[in-house]
């Protein structure tokens, strides 16, 4: 009976999705200019990036699948703002983050024949039933393990940029206190570094300048792009004492102060989880360690 139900639910979902590809929904006007700014400003990045779409037959499905399920996703309205927050932070394309999702489950679909042979070469009978399951539960795990993987390196790369901002908001109290004006001491503390964080920085910077907005405009959007709450308070920040350069040179230097104390904060608690897992394994090894001598004896007085 299970497997009568879910075959039908697998010819159902079959025909359903038949369905959808041949007759597709049409998007409306505003779904369609959506789709057209976002793909022009895809190119616009890869162009400013230098990135190089892949190569070969499979690079060549890999990248089409990708642009059909973002234009899937971009005409059905769903905006993923995290999911393209964490893609920004970590300079990953939201295309191949689609395709990966749906290749992975899909070949672990693939596999329910294969594992149906070996079951049965076990001696366990042809019954499909639990390599299907087997099968689907993996596809799930597949299906969520680029979301948690993108997650935890977008976390990653927002702690260092965090680091590298608390860097930078000294760098500009420094040139504030040297008499230059804010733009000037943006522009010139981003020229400092070189690293990934403050290139953003100072290639945000640098397009606000040639499209006639504020810097403090153009570290907001940076923090509302990369989803870093630290740039939006710097620009609202600046946007409210832009004309009082002591004001914003003290303000500048206490918050990275107060950013050096909370990572501070945030390593030291680190620091004491860690103390506590290894803690946690010492006692694991300890009480192995007696459960190994304490066997022998165990076993002689069962025995006598």
């Amino acid at each position: 009976m299970t497997g009568a139900i879910l075959a039908g639910a697998l010819v159902g979902l079959g025909l359903y999705a038949l369905v959808r590809a041949l007759f597709p929904a049409r998007p409306g006007l505003a779904a369609r200019m959506a789709a057209l700014d976002a793909a022009r400003r895809r190119d616009l990045e890869d162009a400013q990036a230098g990135t190089v779409r892949p190569e070969g037959r499979f690079g060549g499905m890999r990248a089409r699948l990708g642009r059909e399920l973002v234009a899937f996703c971009e005409s059905r309205g769903w905006k993923m703002r995290s999911v393209r927050a964490d893609l920004a932070i970590t300079e990953r394309s939201l295309e191949a983050f689609l395709a990966t999702k749906f290749l992975l489950p899909a070949a672990a679909l693939l596999f329910i024949p294969i594992v149906a042979g070996y079951f049965a070469l076990l001696g366990f009978g042809s019954s499909v039933q639990v390599p299907v399951w087997i099968c689907v539960l993996f596809a799930a795990l597949f299906f969520f393990f680029p979301d948690m993987q993108l997650r935890q390196e977008a976390q990653a790369r927002r702690q260092d940029f965090r680091h590298v901002v608390g860097a930078f908001l000294d760098l500009v109290s420094m040139n504030l206190a040297g008499g230059r004006g804010v733009p000037e001491a943006l522009m010139s503390a981003s020229n400092v570094g070189d690293g990934p964080a403050m290139r953003r920085i100072r290639d945000a910077l640098g397009n606000a300048r040639l499209t006639g907005r504020t810097p403090w405009q153009a570290l907001g959007g940076l923090g509302d792009d990369l989803d870093i709450a630290e740039l939006r308070d710097l620009a609202g920040a600046l946007a409210l004492v832009s004309d009082d350069g002591a004001q914003i040179r003290r303000s500048l230097s206490a918050r990275a102060a107060s950013m050096r104390s909370r990572e501070l904060s945030e390593l030291e608690g680190k620091a004491g989880e860690r103390s506590q897992s290894m803690l946690v394994a010492q006692l694991f090894l300890c009480a192995g360690f007696l459960v190994f001598l304490a066997y022998p004896a165990l076993m002689r007085v069962l025995a006598s």
